[in-house]
């Protein structure tokens, strides 16, 4: 492989044969055929590729989205320049809860958007829930599932979303650059992606800059130049993640998330935490007046949180362990002695 590298100034074939490893390990955790996963550059590049295949006629152009919403995707329907009515499900705590969906998506709705995991405080919708009732009503479901793919056990076919993006960045252990965007009717899609380049055509290594043709799977999707650094990173990732059994890490993981959540009780912290353990997810959300600045101590002491608006993100992975739990608790009681918390 290095000799490869090393004589040849851009070996096409050694990165197009990667890409298509990273492509079938991607369909392989999402669960679904790696003819319908398109590889992109991020899940903002996946939003926009879903929303502009669809048609938004006057009689179905509602498109539901909710708080829980990352703004990577949020923004993206919101800047589309045809009449899309985005209607929003108030409150991070209403958004858990399909009784808070259901009345909103009617016949008007052409399409719903639910995190598998919500990017704010890691809690969960009742997002089969919210699926069912919206392909009752002739909707389709766009899953960013970002937070959640790598700990929280899924199969984009079980949950039968019409659209489901993710990334490597975060649990599933590789890089930024890279990202994938399973499409379940790829054939069928209303109308061709408006974004588009040289990898969406039927032979890229045609060279052709007039004939702009489609496959029929979900490489009608992908735009320009793969992301090829990140795809190597993105499998390695894959295969560490695939030597982990889903159901085992999960139960590691809600185990430690309990133990962490008591933990932050019995130190005085206020968490946003649901009651109901089904909508809980990965990490445990802690509510401070600065989060800023006790992730910054925190990672003065070898700790990495993620700060988000009034809350600060404490997220566990299959690779955590009681002893961090401890370290971090120990390291909370300074903060507090500091007077940050």
């Amino acid at each position: 492989m290095t000799a490869g590298l090393l004589s040849e100034p851009a070996p096409w074939g050694l990165w197009v044969r990667k890409v298509e490893d990273y492509r079938r390990l991607a369909g392989r955790h999402l669960g679904v055929d790696s003819e319908n996963v398109a590889v992109l550059s991020c899940a903002s590049e996946g939003a926009f590729q879903a929303v502009s295949s669809l048609n938004w006629d006057s009689d179905r152009n509602q498109l539901v989205t909710s708080d829980l919403e990352f703004p990577s995707v949020g923004n993206v329907w919101r800047a589309q320049r045809e009449p899309i009515d985005v209607v929003n499900v108030a409150g991070v705590e209403a958004a858990l809860h399909a009784e808070s969906w259901i009345p909103l998506i009617t016949e008007r709705t052409k399409l719903v958007s639910i995190p598998l995991v919500s990017y704010i405080n890691g809690t969960r919708p009742e997002i089969e829930k919210v699926i069912a009732h919206a392909h009752s009503v002739g909707a389709l479901v766009f899953v960013d599932a970002y937070q959640g793919a790598g700990v929280v056990p899924f199969s984009a076919k079980d949950l039968a979303c019409d659209f489901l993006v993710t990334g490597n960045l975060k649990y599933l252990l590789g890089l930024p650059g890279i990202a994938m965007l399973y499409v379940r009717e790829c054939d069928v899609v209303e109308r061709d992606a408006q974004l588009t380049g040289w990898f969406g055509r039927v032979n890229p290594f045609g060279f052709d800059a007039e004939r702009v043709d489609y496959p029929r799977n979900a490489r009608r999707f992908e735009t320009g130049t793969y992301p090829i650094p990140s795809a190597y990173a993105g499998i390695a990732g894959f295969e560490m993640i695939s030597q982990i059994d889903p159901a085992e890490s999960w139960s590691h993981i809600v185990e430690l998330r309990e133990q962490l959540a008591d933990e932050l009780s019995q130190l005085g912290f206020r968490i946003d935490y649901p009651s109901d353990p089904a909508l809980r997810g990965p990490e445990v959300a802690v509510l401070a007046n600065d989060p800023d600045a006790i992730a910054a101590q925190l990672a003065a002491r070898g700790i990495g949180t993620s700060p988000r608006g009034q809350r600060l993100r404490l997220s566990l992975h299959a690779y955590s362990a009681s002893r961090d739990i401890e370290k971090l608790s120990d390291a909370l009681r300074s903060v507090q002695g500091e007077g940050l918390a």
